[in-house]
């Protein structure tokens, strides 16, 4: 763990002696009937985490308290901006703003030494607007994490899946939204032959998956598909004073678009399991994950997908990664995902219905219960910036649940104006790798040449054959009977090829003039 560093700016070398604690960092602490100091230990980061509560509790100042210990640390950290608040996270806190009393005052009491610091921010926009683009590939994404993009039924996945296997076999590379249109074309030109091999492949799955891409590209789709892909080395790379960077996506105009939303971050997190090698027990995390708005990803999920999720959960900890959900409430989480969530942060819920109450003692029943207080009165019971918190001990064994008043954040409670955000981008260094966008050779340019080729060597044919006619072979009647001319024989690959090709041509040709950005997508849910 990086000790006080003197390339730090001054103004944070206080807030680092109380979040640096010997392996750990300073979550919050004391006052009346609250425990005295509560820490997350870093060996324990990467066991996952949990951060909870109703609209207005504090979970977002909760996550920015956490993603500054983490990145003191020397931990590269994660994180959506679902509402803009957190790119506060790029700028100091002021002894002059209006929150600074109640600040001060919070510090006071959890004997947290207050100091405000501006932390190392990268932004992130799937619109390149509010950040650096990041994109990724379709075969990258995978058929299964598509299919959910795309709400596809298992016969429709079905057809993907074959289209993404014969992409393969024919390499032809998927690394845009066109290419896999193209893909799709072929794939049902052909699929009376295909279908001996692979199974039926109905023009109506084939239809319906090119009408649920085109409501993809209108959201703006075509965007997150493209290269240069996201370099993975760039979320986890550490500033030259030795904090990890806070990698911020700006998700507040992507979250109109849940299901691309959920399905992103899936994919990133997938990335991160299929491409880092195994660490087992670091001292601390690699790098920190946070998923907000959590249920966005449980939402009508399958059962297939779910189980990828808990064993992404249970086996990426192996790798340095630390994953923390933040929802509104536990019962968001399925359980078996919620198992594997070690630290828990649990803002207040309220119990206005019956179901509302059944989920408190839900939640309640998650913790080690404290002789000295009831576990699901406190959970309704404490106020804004205060939480019951439970964080894993030596050995791993989860702590007593503890009321807790987080402590106050050290960077700006909030967003930045415009021009605060363009001088971090414009200062950042990755905006040249990343500013241009690349359209390699791919699947629809291959199969556009194809096309090409199959109706030039049609039309030669055509043109070389001489207007004549046959003869019979037999007189009737002392005259030689002229013949009708013989259709032309060809091979049944040649007959594929020029149906193929004048079909493609006229259904993906006016398509030739269009930019699309092409992207790169995730790992472990590709078909194997």
């Amino acid at each position: 763990m990086p000790q006080d560093s003197p390339a730090l700016a001054e103004d944070a070398a206080p807030a680092l002696n109380a979040m640096l604690a010997p392996g750990a960092v300073f979550v919050g602490g004391g006052g009346p009937g609250h425990a005295e100091a509560q820490h997350l230990l870093l060996k324990y980061g990467n066991r996952h985490g949990l951060i909870a509560g109703a609209t207005g509790t504090g979970k977002t100042v909760t996550l920015q308290v956490l993603a500054e210990a983490f990145s003191t640390a020397g931990v590269p950290v994660f994180l959506s901006d679902v509402k803009g608040d957190l790119a506060g996270l790029a700028k100091a806190g002021s002894p002059d703003g209006k929150l600074h009393g109640a600040f001060a005052s919070r510090a006071a009491t959890v004997r947290y030494d207050l100091g405000y610091s501006a932390f190392p921010v990268t932004f992130w926009d799937l619109w390149a607007e509010q950040g650096h683009p990041v994109r990724t590939t379709v075969t990258e994404m995978g058929p299964l994490l598509l299919a959910r993009l795309l709400d596809l039924t298992g016969a429709q996945e079905g057809v993907l899946n074959i289209a993404f296997r014969m992409a393969d076999e024919e390499g032809l590379p998927l690394l845009d939204l066109k290419d896999l249109q193209a893909m799709l074309v072929f794939v049902g030109e052909n699929a009376r032959d295909i279908g001996l091999r692979y199974g039926n492949v109905s023009a109506a799955s084939i239809g319906a998956i090119q009408r649920q891409l085109l409501v993809l590209e209108n959201q703006g789709g075509t965007r997150l598909f493209g290269e240069p892909a996201l370099d993975l080395a760039d979320l986890m790379s550490v500033a030259p004073d030795g904090r990890g960077r806070i990698n911020i996506l700006a998700a507040d105009r992507l979250m109109g678009s849940p299901r691309l939303y959920a399905t992103f971050l899936l994919w990133l997190l997938s990335e991160l399991f299929e491409e880092l090698p195994e660490v087992g027990d670091p001292d601390q995390p690699r790098f920190v994950f946070f998923f907000d708005e959590a249920h966005l990803l449980f939402d009508d999920a399958p059962k297939a997908l779910v189980d990828k999720v808990e064993q992404v959960a249970r086996l990426i900890r192996s790798k340095g990664v630390g994953v923390y959900f933040v929802t509104q409430n536990p019962a968001d989480v399925p359980d078996d995902v919620l198992g594997q969530l070690g630290n828990r942060v649990q803002h207040a819920l309220r119990a206005f219905t019956g179901k509302d109450q059944k989920d408190l003692a839900r939640a309640a029943q998650n913790y080690r219960p404290n002789p000295e207080f009831d576990t699901e009165t406190a959970i309704k019971e404490v106020g804004t910036g205060e939480a019951v918190t439970s964080f894993l001990e030596a050995k791993g064994v989860p702590g007593i649940v503890q009321r807790t008043l987080v402590r106050p954040p050290a960077s700006q409670l909030g967003p930045i104006t415009a021009a605060e955000r363009a001088a971090v981008i414009a200062a950042s260094p990755f905006g040249a790798k990343y500013a241009t966008t690349i359209d390699r050779d791919s699947a629809f340019e291959r199969l556009r040449a194809r096309a090409d080729a199959a109706a030039k060597e049609a039309e030669g044919v055509e043109e070389a054959e001489p207007e004549r006619e046959f003869t019979a072979g037999r007189r009737y009647g002392g005259k030689t009977v002229p013949a009708k001319k013989p259709a032309s024989r060809s091979s049944r690959s040649d007959s594929i090829a020029e149906t193929f090709g004048k079909s493609l041509a006229r259904q993906l040709g006016t398509q030739a003039g269009r930019s699309i950005v092409r992207g790169v997508l995730g790992g472990l849910f590709k078909a194997r």
